[in-house]
C-alpha cells in the first residue's frame, strides 16, 4: 500500500498549489522509494522516461532559437520588408498566409509553422507594419486576426492529408460498424470544406482590410 503513497503526495501538491510539473515529479519519487528501489534507480527511471519523450522537449529548443532573433531584431526586419511593399494590407498578407498554411497542413506539414513558430515573431508583426497604425486596440486586432488565419488554415487543411489523425480515427470507426472506406476517400471530401473555409476566412480579412480603412 505504501506505493500508493504517490497519489497522497499529487493531492497535497495540488491542494498547496505546488508547480504541476514538480508535484508530479515528487509523487514519481515517493513511489519508486516506497517500492523499494534506490535512489540511483530513481533517478535512472526519470532519465529513461524523458528520453523516451524527448520529442516532447523540442519545443524548449525551439523556443531559445526564436527568442534569440527576435532579440536581434527578427520581427523589425520583418515589419520593414512590409513597409516597403506597395499596397501591403493585413488581410492582403495574412490572406496570403492561409493559403500558404493550408496547403503545407495538406501535405502533412503541420508543425513548420504555428503560433510560437511564425505568427508571433513573423506573421504578426508584418501584419501589424501593412496596418500602418500605433493604435493598441487595432494592434490588438490584427494579431488575433494573424492567430485566428493559422488555426483555421491549419484546422481545415490538415484534414485533406490522408495519414492524419483525424482522417484515421473515422476510418477506424466506420471499420468497427462494417463500413470499409479507403483514408485517401475521406480526405478528398475534405476539399470543399478547406476551400468553404478559405473563402469566408479570406472574406473576414477583406472586412478587416475595410473597416482599417
Amino acid at each position: 500500500m505504501l506505493v500508493l503513497s504517490g497519489i497522497v503526495v499529487i493531492a497535497l501538491g495540488f491542494v498547496l498549489r505546488l508547480n504541476p510539473l514538480l508535484a508530479v515529479a515528487l509523487a514519481a519519487a515517493v513511489t519508486g522509494l516506497a517500492a523499494g528501489l534506490d535512489p540511483r534507480a530513481v533517478l535512472a527511471a526519470f532519465g529513461k522516461a524523458f528520453n523516451d519523450a524527448r520529442v516532447v522537449s523540442l519545443a524548449w529548443i525551439v523556443l531559445p532559437v526564436i527568442g534569440t532573433l527576435e532579440r536581434h531584431g527578427l520581427q523589425t526586419r520583418a515589419a520593414d520588408l512590409v513597409a516597403r511593399l506597395r499596397g501591403a494590407t493585413p488581410g492582403r498578407l495574412l490572406t496570403g498566409y492561409l493559403l500558404l498554411r493550408q496547403i503545407s497542413a495538406a501535405l502533412g506539414l503541420v508543425s513548420i509553422a504555428g503560433p510560437a513558430q511564425t505568427v508571433r515573431p513573423l506573421v504578426a508583426p508584418m501584419a501589424e507594419a501593412a496596418a500602418g497604425t500605433d493604435d493598441g486596440q487595432v494592434r490588438e486586432r490584427v494579431r488575433a486576426m494573424a492567430a485566428a488565419t493559422d488555426n483555421v488554415g491549419l484546422f481545415f487543411g490538415e484534414d485533406m492529408f490522408i495519414a492524419i489523425g483525424s482522417i484515421l480515427l473515422m476510418v477506424g470507426v466506420l471499420q468497427n460498424y462494417g463500413i470499409t472506406l479507403a483514408p485517401f476517400a475521406l480526405a478528398v471530401w475534405t476539399i470543399p470544406t478547406a476551400i468553404i473555409a478559405f473563402c469566408v476566412h479570406a472574406f473576414r480579412l477583406w472586412l478587416l482590410d475595410r473597416g482599417l480603412k
